[in-house]
C-alpha cells in the first residue's frame, strides 16, 4: 500500500479531509526517515504543538465531565490520560503505525510498534489536525480519545482495587496472603503478553493475562475475587 493510500485511510478513521495534506505527511514522518531521505522536516516540531493541543483540551474535557472531582483527581488521571503508554494505546486503535515513515533501520528494530514513536506520532496528528482545521477539527478526536482512555482507566482501577480487596478478605480470614506465580510469557520483546495465577492458601482460583506482570496479577486477583465470592454464596 503506498503512503497516499495509507494517508488516505488515516484521514476517513480521523473524519477529517485535510485542506493542506502536507501536514499530515509530515505529522506521520519519523526523524530516521527525514535524515535518510534527506528531508528538511518530520514530525517534532508538530509533537511539540500537539502536546500543548492534548494538555489544554484534556484539563478542559476533565473540567467539564468531572464536576464533582478535586484538582488532585483530576490531575492523576489526566497525567495517566496523556501518558506515554495510553496514547500509544489509542494510536494502535487508530492505525498510526501502518502510516509511519520510517528508515529501513528503524522499521527492522520493531519502530512501527514502538510506545515513544507511536505516542509522539500522535501527538504530532493533533497538532496537524488543529493547524489544518482549528479546535473544531481536533476536538472530536481528543474527545474520543479521553472517552476511550477514561473507560480503560475505570476499568484499571477496578482492577487495583479487586487485588486490594482480595488481600483484605485473606487477612481478615486468617490465610496468608496471595500468592502470584508466573505461569509463561508470550510475544516479541516490545509486545509481552504475561499470564500469573492467583493463588489462595494455595489453591489456583484465579489466572490472567496482560502486557505486564502486574495487569496479569490484577486480573488474576479479579478472577479468585470472584471465584471465592460464588463460594461464599453457595455455603
Amino acid at each position: 500500500m503506498t503512503l497516499e493510500d495509507e494517508l488516505r485511510g488515516l484521514q476517513e478513521r480521523l473524519g477529517h479531509r485535510f485542506a493542506d495534506p502536507h501536514l499530515l505527511e509530515e505529522a506521520v514522518t519519523h526523524r530516521s526517515y527525514a535524515n535518510d531521505a534527506g528531508l528538511e522536516f518530520d514530525f517534532e516540531r508538530l509533537e511539540f504543538l500537539g502536546d500543548a493541543v492534548l494538555g489544554f483540551l484534556t484539563s478542559t474535557w476533565l473540567y467539564r465531565r468531572y464536576r464533582g472531582r478535586g484538582e488532585g483527581s483530576m490531575s492523576k488521571l489526566k497525567a495517566w490520560l496523556v501518558s506515554e503508554p495510553s496514547l500509544a494505546a489509542a494510536a494502535r486503535r487508530l492505525g498510526l503505525g501502518a502510516a509511519l515513515r520510517l528508515s529501513v533501520g528503524e522499521e527492522r528494530s520493531g519502530g512501527r510498534d514502538r510506545d515513544a514513536i507511536l505516542a509522539d506520532a500522535l501527538e504530532a496528528v493533533l497538532a496537524a489536525l488543529y493547524l489544518d482545521g482549528g479546535v473544531e477539527a481536533v476536538q472530536p478526536q481528543i474527545d474520543n480519545l479521553l472517552e476511550w482512555g477514561a473507560r480503560r482507566y475505570e476499568a484499571e482501577e477496578a482492577l487495583r482495587d479487586a487485588k486490594t480487596r482480595l488481600q483484605e478478605l485473606a487477612q481478615a480470614r486468617g490465610w496468608d496472603l496471595p500468592e502470584y506465580p508466573d505461569v509463561r510469557v508470550d510475544g516479541p520483546d516490545h509486545a509481552r503478553v504475561y499470564t500469573v495465577e492467583c493463588r489462595v492458601r494455595g489453591e489456583v482460583l484465579g489466572r490472567g493475562t496482560g502486557g505486564s506482570k502486574k495487569s496479569a496479577q490484577q486480573s488474576a486477583a479479579l478472577e479468585a475475587l470472584q471465584s471465592l465470592e460464588r463460594r461464599d454464596a453457595a455455603d
